[in-house]
């Protein structure tokens, strides 16, 4: 065992040992709880699916958060903590042994064992099943690759059930991070029987068998989901609230009146520009906090609009981000240019060496490369969003960039969210509204929106030679020259221009100061209703 790797080791029994005494909604001492613990949310769209082998969206994620529960799970803070695992440990560099609770049960009774795992798992990484994110967490199990290319059956997947409550999992190449993987519900279990019966419908009230803190109570598609405390959950004793209404509320504006008038506890995400405006209207409620995200824009890099590489370097050089950040958003996010942000773990951040011209500069370079590129001023572009204020005076001030500054006719298009996520997957767009919002701390969840084989690579761009270097670093047990070989490979992808970078996220909001266990620790922006109560008030 090298000194690393025995590191490494430790640092993750240490994580294990502390997070076994982790419980679920935490009431500070003096806290009265009120005799209602019902919460009302918005989550920003409709659901694409409540399937976690499909879900994608933050919507849907947030939902499945609640309703299933994986090896991991993430705590109020964003702090992985164990979820069925109530242990594990790394035997080798490519080998994880995850111990389960024997009291984790499924929302019908029936005990969650690691055959649930590696049934759900091996159905994740099916190519019949179709996930969007079976290349992005396959790729780190043994033949997990191979397997969502179809060179070989899910059943050679690195997931093996050593005795109901103990699962192997074999890694293709060491992955420190690995119980933070495993804390996203693409990767947890799904009830076997339930889904065989029900088939497609296994997701609808009273069909859905769930492993998570909370059941399925009803769906009105467009207009609500609600969920009930699940008994059955392991940790129900520690879970205070009863029932949790999912909102799927586009426009900001129609979501703070919904809020100021007691029908919303949780704003999803503030309308642009109107920040520091409910900051003053509503200090004890506001709530804003850096995450490690990035808000882009996607290029269709295949496309005859956008296959030359100077025509996607003009319209990001022009872009006045500092501009965008500060009268657009004005909400705290920070200018971004790079597809690493700040805090991420594994790789550094390197913005292009033109973010510090000034603005006439830029604009004369992006001038001189359409010029070379042959595009003329006049020259028509199609971008596509989904609706919602936030997105679309983004994509007013993007475009009105592209018009002042280089003479170029956007015609925008707005749709709902789960249309632009088809047609961003289809590449059935120029231009398209894209964002991510990290899986783990690793530099690694945003490669995966410019690696070639990646399911989340909406730009269909590929650098053979950067994705040698990210290969390279994979394999790495050192972690500087990992980190040195990922930020090579980020940079040499970035000059290809296959997104425009925008801004670090950050999720301005309004939440009832009345609701508990809101952390403004959690860069992720997860939050499990178990961790959460209802104060008095």
């Amino acid at each position: 065992m090298n000194p690393i790797f025995k590191q490494t080791v430790c640092a993750v029994a240490l994580a294990a040992a502390f997070g076994a005494t982790s419980q679920a909604a935490t009431i500070p001492t003096g806290v009265q709880l009120h005799s209602s613990q019902t919460l009302t949310r918005n989550n920003g769209s409709e659901p694409e699916t409540l399937d976690p082998a499909l879900a994608e969206s933050v919507g849907a994620n947030n939902l499945t958060r609640d309703l299933f529960e994986g090896l991991t799970a993430n705590d109020a803070t964003g702090n992985t903590v164990p979820g069925v695992a109530e242990s594990w440990k790394q035997t080798n560099a490519t080998t994880w042994v995850f111990k389960l609770r024997k009291n984790a049960k499924w929302s019908n009774g029936d005990p969650v064992t690691a055959d649930d795992f590696v049934f759900a798992i091996r159905r994740f990484v099916a190519p019949k099943t179709a996930s969007t994110y079976a290349a992005t967490f396959g790729i780190f199990l043994l033949n997990g690759a191979e397997i969502v290319k179809g060179s070989k059956p899910p059943s050679d997947i690195g997931v093996k059930a050593l005795d109901p409550y103990t699962l192997e999992v074999k890694t293709a190449f060491p992955v420190t991070f690995l119980p933070q993987v495993m804390s996203n519900n693409n990767l947890g279990p799904v009830h076997k029987a339930s889904l065989e019966k029900f088939g497609k419908d296994w997701t609808k009230p009273g069909n859905l068998v769930s492993n998570g803190a909370f059941t399925l109570k009803d769906w009105q598609v467009n207009n609500r989901i609600v969920v009930e405390k699940n008994p059955q959950y392991w940790d129900a004793a520690h879970v205070q609230l009863a029932k949790v209404t999912y909102l799927p509320i586009e426009d900001g504006n129609a979501d703070v009146k919904m809020f100021e008038s007691g029908e919303n506890d949780w704003v999803y995400q503030l309308p642009p520009g109107t920040y520091e405006k409910y900051k003053a209207q509503y200090p004890t409620e506001i709530r804003n906090a850096p995450m490690i995200g990035l808000r882009y824009y996607s290029y269709h890099t295949q496309s005859p609009a956008f296959k030359d590489v100077r025509v996607r370097k003009a319209l990001s050089m022009v872009i006045d981000r500092d501009i965008l950040a500060k009268r657009v958003t004005a909400d705290g996010q920070l200018p971004a240019y790079s597809l690493i942000v700040k805090g991420t773990n594994g790789a550094d951040v390197t913005p292009y060496e033109w973010a510090n011209w000034p603005m006439d500069k830029r604009v004369l370079e992006a001038k001189s490369l359409l010029q070379q590129a042959g595009v003329k001023p006049g020259s028509k572009f199609v971008f596509s969003y989904n609706s919602s204020e936030y997105h679309k005076k983004m994509a007013v001030f993007a475009a009105s960039e592209w018009k002042t500054k280089l003479g170029l006719d956007i015609e925008t298009e707005s749709m709902e969210f789960k249309v632009l996520l088809k047609k961003r997957h289809d590449g059935d767009f120029q231009m398209a509204r894209n964002g991510w919002v990290a899986d783990y701390n690793d530099a690694t969840t945003f490669l995966t929106l410019v690696r070639c084989d990646s399911d989340q690579n909406n730009n269909f761009n590929c650098n053979r030679q950067a994705e040698d270097l990210i290969n390279q670093g994979s394999q790495s047990t050192d972690p500087a020259k990992r980190k040195a070989l990922l930020t090579q490979a980020s940079k040499m992808i970035m000059d290809d221009y296959p997104i425009i970078p925008l801004l670090q996220y950050s999720v301005p909001r309004l939440v009832k100061s009345y609701v508990g266990g809101y952390s403004l620790e959690n860069a992720l922006d997860r939050f499990r209703s178990k961790d959460l109560y209802i104060i008095k008030h």
